[in-house]
């Protein structure tokens, strides 16, 4: 592949996923250390892009999506694995998403060497322009070197929130310094002093100040809660059962 061939080719990917509403937050060569399985042929990847949603976005196309509409499980992700295993199988590669595994991808790992962001004090992935409203969907793994933008460089906003309100917002303190006490959250978010964070998203999330443009909409952070909610329930159920 020519430079000329390979800068359309970012471009195009870029093209498709913007129509969906989702963007590339970078990507980087990687080696073995990284742990990017291999292409189909065996080969190395020459590439990794990160793929994934900053606020409402990508919430339109999804909606319209049969997934959405199915009633099966996961329909998000059922979503970004068609789109995304499509693109990459186009461009000769394949789409590796968060929820490979066991053995999981270490997709924070990549997310810190293809984008600006760190861990905010909740835990979660801040970027300095989209906040804590931004997600992984997946990362194409493609077999050729395309040009990437140069890395961001922008300070931690955390660094420079004084009253870090995330952190004193929760009305059941989940977010501590020993870590998040999600069984906690969970039990709230049922009751209905939590319908507020059921049907807006955390409240915690909603307090930081970093990235309010891209706050995501109520049916979307509804649509999260639910499942994390979901998630929890199966889980429970699976502990319950020896896993059966």
């Amino acid at each position: 592949m020519s430079p000329r061939q390979a800068i359309e080719t970012f471009k195009r990917i870029g093209d498709v996923l913007k129509a969906q509403g989702l963007l590339v937050f970078g990507g980087f060569q990687p080696d073995a250390a990284d742990g990017v399985p291999l292409l189909p042929d065996g080969r190395a990847p020459a590439t990794l892009l990160m793929i994934g949603n900053a606020g409402p976005a990508a919430w339109a196309s999804f909606s319209r999506a049969p997934e959405a509409a199915d009633a099966e499980r996961d329909p998000m992700d059922r979503w970004s694995k068609r789109l995304l295993g499509r693109l990459a199988g186009e461009h000769g590669g394949i789409a590796v998403f968060p929820s490979d595994g066991p053995p999981y991808p270490p997709f924070v790992a990549w997310a810190k060497r293809a984008a600006p962001v760190r861990e905010s004090p909740l835990g979660m992935l801040i970027h300095p322009v989209y906040g804590l409203w931004h997600a992984y969907r997946g990362a194409l793994a493609l077999p050729e070197r395309l040009p990437l933008p140069a890395p961001e460089v922008s300070a931690y906003p955390c660094d420079t929130c004084e009253d870090k309100p995330c952190l004193t917002t929760c009305p059941v303190s989940a977010f501590t310094p020993d870590g998040y006490r999600v069984t906690d959250c969970a039990a709230h978010i049922r009751r209905p002093e939590g319908a507020d964070c059921l049907a807006l998203g955390c409240r915690a999330r909603r307090a930081c100040p970093i990235g309010r443009d891209y706050v995501y909409d109520p049916p979307q952070a509804a649509f999260h809660m639910e499942a994390f909610l979901g998630a929890r329930r199966m889980r429970k159920l699976a502990e319950e059962t020896g896993g059966r």
